[in-house]
């Protein structure tokens, strides 16, 4: 990302691809607002934004609007309130909280450039949507993420209907009566 670009030579990687939800380059008006606090914020005209900035930028507006939801800063109350807030990103779009518990964003493809900013290539059309497990690892294709009730789990098992995590501590409980 631009932060490690920033403390080496980039020369011998200009041309080199990346991806990332979001880049400095990223041309929306958003974006230049966010970048222009955060160089005034820091008095440093080098300074440079990156993708967990903006994954923060995001979380917080996320949890800002759950708050206003919910009416409370109780963790459950704001936890249950969070599914559905959509807030913009600065990507000129809008970022969902999905069940899992996981967001919608942009997916970028950016090309090094000699300045160590990315030069955008390639992006998906719209957001996608994060996903808590994968299809293709068997440890996990069988496992989905829903924190709505009655689930509520963040590791349900669909083949077998139960949820990870109160498997493991029946399981632990088991192992420590023994």
């Amino acid at each position: 990302g631009e932060q490690e670009l920033s403390g080496i030579d980039t020369g011998p990687l200009v041309g080199h691809l990346a991806a990332w939800n979001y880049f400095m380059s990223v041309d929306t008006d958003e974006n230049y607002d966010f970048i222009d606090a955060w160089i005034d914020w820091t008095g440093d005209e080098e300074a440079v934004t990156n993708d967990p900035m903006e994954a923060h930028y995001i979380g917080f507006n996320m949890w800002a609007e759950a708050v206003r939801k919910a009416g409370t800063t109780d963790v459950d109350a704001v936890k249950d309130a969070i599914i559905g807030v959509t807030v913009p990103n600065l990507s000129g779009g809008y970022a969902a909280m999905m069940p899992n518990h996981h967001i919608t964003k942009p997916v970028l493809i950016g090309e090094v450039q000699d300045n160590g900013q990315f030069d955008i290539v390639w992006q998906t059309p719209s957001t996608v949507a994060g996903d808590a497990w994968s299809d293709f690892l068997p440890g996990s294709r069988d496992l989905i993420a829903d924190w709505r009730k009655p689930m509520a789990c963040g590791n349900f098992n669909v083949v077998n209907g139960s949820c990870g995590g109160s498997t493991a501590v029946e399981e632990a409980e088991a192992a420590l009566a023994e």
